[in-house]
């Protein structure tokens, strides 16, 4: 089966840049869209960013556009790049896989496969 785990998640201070890291199994990057969301407790989750299975597309959410940089390291690892950080990027990050057409894939309902989450705080 898929699993999910992510890594990375601690405590920078602002302006600073971290890398998180989806490690997965059965070629999950190469067989579906793999997403990272976001979340604060008591809200929703917003999406972050996802990358396409054959690696040459990727969106992301307006709040992190120029900033995070997503991207498929082996068929198993997908790194999310975070530059620029600020205290409103404190959430737990969560990365996801699932099947997702491209005009969609911001939607969480979409996603079949979910990590347990990292937890990033930026702060001074």
């Amino acid at each position: 089966q898929v699993s999910l785990e992510e890594s990375g998640g601690r405590l920078v201070q602002p302006g600073n840049s971290l890398t998180l890291s989806c490690t997965a199994s059965e070629r999950t990057a190469y067989r579906y869209v793999v997403a990272w969301f976001r979340q604060v407790p008591g809200k929703e989750r917003e999406f972050v960013a996802a990358l396409r299975r054959n690696g040459g597309h990727t969106t992301y959410g307006d709040s992190v556009k120029g900033r995070f940089t997503i991207s498929r390291v082996s068929a198993d690892t997908v790194n999310l790049q975070m530059s620029s950080l600020n205290e409103d990027d404190t959430a737990v990050y969560y990365c996801a896989a699932g099947t997702p057409i491209t005009g969609a894939m911001h939607n969480a309902n979409l996603y079949y496969y979910w990590g347990p989450g990292t937890q990033v705080t930026v702060s001074s």
